[in-house]
């Protein structure tokens, strides 16, 4: 046992949020509050979580997990949540660490020894897919994600779903399967078209078809077509979770570890998951920690299925040279060979984090702005 003494956070490239907590004996975690394009926002909290929680016994994950929660009155949403999982997940593999252990040993021991992943292609107005995908194939890849359109109309001309199907047929032909991710870009109008062209097609899945906050309407589109329906990176606990999983109206949940409170609540929300007979494909287009703890939690759920990786997503590279190899001390940990990643088996989260680099890059990153589409009149549209 050992009190907290410190909680540090550092805002790195291209776009995330680490943290370190180390406690009086000098034992230390690493966790990640990335909340993509509103790390100001979580730096804020995550001060008031330093003030609340250094002192605290850094073994006692559920009693501050609980705390943070419950005693905030005002609770869950993407800020306060994602804060708390940088805590969570540094706590963790603080508590790993200090006992010698691999974190998935804690949380009941493997169930798997790799990990199936897939990684993205086609940037955010998708083009050059079909090179994108051969390029993936020739990294270890045999399953990819692309954003279903570009910005469109709340009832646009069905014509402009055809190149979205075309892409579809592009990936499929070269034996890869392909989730369609339609970023809760498509209002309904257009996403029960959607679905129905590309259902011939076959793909692994189609991502928030709609935005998560239309559960009527998800409900509808789940009973107007067989491709299998995700989602769940803009939901926040398992109390978000629920209404989903109640209505049987998914079949593949997709919270993010950074956003929903941590391994701590990823975990339960999972649990819950396997209830239904959901999948977990938890999404990360994150930093090496967010993927990392995403790994140690895929060893030892029975109910996992696909791991999301951001490696060279459009996010980094338009950023610049930093990438989920960096800021980690071994690179190969990443390495894919026939669409799986190897188990990582060491001590806490399996990886080192290179503190140096860390450190250098923290001191003149600044945050990473939301994006967003505006259409031809000059309307908002949705991103």
């Amino acid at each position: 046992m050992g009190k907290i003494k410190t909680i540090e956070y550092f805002r790195v490239l291209p776009r995330w949020l680490f943290v370190k907590i180390t406690d009086e004996h000098g034992n230390y975690g690493w966790g990640e509050a990335t909340l993509e394009g509103h790390s100001q926002a979580v730096e804020g909290c995550l001060d008031a979580m330093v003030q609340r929680f250094v002192g605290y016994e850094a073994d006692n994950i559920e009693l501050l997990w609980q705390t943070a929660h419950r005693h905030s009155f005002y609770r869950g949403g993407p800020v306060l949540m994602s804060a708390l999982a940088g805590i969570d997940i540094a706590l963790w593999d603080l508590l790993s660490r200090r006992l010698n252990l691999p974190l998935h040993v804690l949380l009941g021991g493997a169930v798997r020894h790799k990990i199936k992943v897939y990684s993205w292609i086609g940037g955010d107005r998708p083009r050059d897919v079909e090179a994108a995908a051969k390029e993936r194939y020739a990294q270890g890849f045999r399953a990819v994600k692309m954003n279903a359109t570009e910005d469109i109309d709340w009832l646009d001309s069905p014509s402009a779903l055809d190149t979205s199907v075309e892409r579809c047929r592009v990936v499929k032909a070269l034996g890869m399967d392909v989730g369609l991710d339609f970023h809760g870009r498509l209002h309904k109008p257009m996403a029960k078209q959607l679905a129905k062209a590309l259902e011939p097609h076959k793909p692994l899945f189609i991502e928030e078809p709609l935005l998560s906050e239309h559960y009527e309407g998800i409900k509808q589109l789940s009973g107007l077509t067989t491709i299998p329906i995700a989602l769940g990176e803009r939901l926040y606990s398992r109390w978000d979770v629920k209404r989903f999983l109640h209505d049987t109206s998914i079949d593949v949940l997709q919270p993010d570890i950074s956003h929903c409170g941590g391994i701590s609540e990823i975990r339960r929300i999972a649990s819950m998951a396997e209830a239904y007979d959901v999948a977990l494909a938890p999404h990360c287009p994150l930093g090496p920690i967010a993927l990392a703890a995403c790994m140690q939690v895929a060893m030892c759920t029975p109910n996992f299925t696909i791991q999301e990786m951001g490696l060279t997503i459009h996010y980094n590279t338009e950023a610049g040279a930093y990438d989920i190899k960096n800021y980690i001390k071994d690179k190969r940990v990443w390495d894919v060979r026939e669409g799986y990643v190897e188990g990582l088996t060491g001590v806490g989260l399996g990886i080192e984090v290179d503190e140096e680099e860390v450190r250098s890059v923290a001191k003149e990153a600044n945050a990473w702005a939301p994006k967003g589409f505006v259409g031809p009149d000059g309307s908002i549209r949705e991103w």
